[in-house]
């Protein structure tokens, strides 16, 4: 998931929602997300499990710390139940040495007169 997918506002969603416990009906998922869901999400089970790979929408759940449960095909609704605190946003993790590197500047200090090339044992060849 390296781009914006259209499923990340369940994501947000659900990360800025707290609760242990986000029932929600097919429609409100369509609603936050901004889109109608595929077909397939009404008539498919498994599109609700909580494996990533049956459904790219698994992986922004799954990474706000939520799964899936009390999944109700027949009236369209579920519960997301957190499972952990929440990993980094599922778009933001690409990206996040780049975004630390640098983090410890300044926090070392070399003592004056301190050449860090010079070995630091007279020996240090003799083992090759």
């Amino acid at each position: 998931m390296t781009k914006t997918s259209k499923y990340a506002p369940l994501e947000s969603h659900l990360r800025d929602s707290k609760q242990e416990h986000v029932p929600m009906t097919f429609q409100q998922i369509e609603r936050v997300i901004g889109a109608p869901l595929p077909p397939s999400a009404f008539r498919d089970r498994a599109m609700w499990s909580n494996n990533p790979a049956n459904w790219v929408m698994t992986q922004y759940w799954l990474a706000a710390a939520y799964k899936t449960e009390q999944v109700d095909m027949k009236n369209g609704r579920l519960v997301f139940r957190r499972t952990a605190p929440a990993a980094p946003p599922a778009d933001a993790a690409r990206g996040s040495f780049a975004r630390s590197f640098g983090a410890l500047k300044g926090t070392v200090t070399i003592a004056p007169g301190v050449d860090l090339t010079d070995p630091i044992d007279a020996d240090w060849d003799a083992a090759r």
